[in-house]
């Protein structure tokens, strides 16, 4: 976007995958993800495409697209505590508002928050603000 690189996460896992995907199918012609069509790299259309045909081939609701999984990521990451500046950097984005848009607030997020009433007092008596 806007010509500019975004780097992420690669989960040991998933590099496995991708080496021995390397290996087996495409090292001879150079691309990662080579275009069917001609000897160049895959385009953004063409992945896409391929997310919606698979999304609706298993029964996900309509629009589910490549970004959609951008805000899955940034959700789970935040599910699983990943500060916001983090996944703000993991995304790439500039302004701390343009992350807030992926962080919507899940259920399975909200479940998690304790009531500072339940934690008050441990420890000693610690008041915000003025103490009043």
């Amino acid at each position: 976007k806007n010509r500019q690189d975004r780097y992420t996460i690669l989960s040991d896992r998933n590099l496995e995958i991708l080496t021995e995907y390397w290996y087996r199918y495409n090292r001879p012609r150079g691309w990662l993800f080579p275009s069917t069509v001609r000897d160049e790299p895959l385009t953004t259309a063409a992945v896409e495409t391929f997310i919606k045909d698979h999304a609706r081939a298993l029964g996900l609701p309509e629009g589910v697209t490549p970004h959609t999984l951008r805000h899955c990521f940034a959700c789970h990451s935040l599910e699983d505590g990943i500060s916001h500046t983090f996944i703000q950097q993991l995304l790439g984005h500039r302004s701390p508002n343009s992350t807030d848009v992926y962080l919507q607030m899940t259920s399975k997020a909200l479940m998690g928050i304790r009531s500072p009433f339940d934690t008050f007092g441990k420890g000693g008596m610690e008041v915000c603000g003025d103490g009043r």
